[in-house]
């Protein structure tokens, strides 16, 4: 564990306000806050409600920059070559695709509506995780 970066209480106040933003959204608009659906969304036809998904997606980018302007926030140290990223990035939209949702979706808010099927997803999501990390440190050696 690297307990010079480690911030519980910013980590606390983030997932706070996740689960307060995708409260919002289901409350005042009756949508789901799973990233793939509502990224999703924008892909496909009809295109009626474009606006608030794009308001969403907008914020989550622009988020980042306006925090950068009231500090110096930890940039994240990715040590993977831009082919890896987009392979990676491939293989987590078909997760997505094949599981029916993202951990957004199943791990924010179908788990704490009690959803069985995101239970198994989530689940699925964070095992799948742990044995990529223990083949990449302990098998490939990276």
């Amino acid at each position: 564990m690297d307990l010079e970066n480690f911030t519980p209480g910013l980590s606390l106040a983030g997932g706070l306000i996740i689960g307060a933003a995708a409260a919002v959204l289901v409350l005042f608009n009756g949508r789901i806050a799973g990233i793939s659906g509502i990224l999703g969304g924008l892909l496909s036809l009809p295109r009626n409600d474009m606006a608030w998904r794009i308001t969403f997606l907008t914020g989550l980018v622009g988020a980042p920059i306006l925090a950068s302007a009231f500090g110096n926030p930890a940039t994240p140290d990715i040590q993977a070559g831009w082919g890896e990223i987009l392979i990676a990035g491939f293989v987590v939209g078909l997760g997505t695709r094949y599981a029916g949702g993202c951990t957004s979706g199943h791990g924010v808010c179908g788990i704490s509506r009690g959803a069985t099927r995101s239970l198994i997803a989530t689940a699925t999501f964070m095992a799948t995780g742990f044995a990529t990390v223990f083949v990449q440190r302990h098998l490939i050696g990276g």
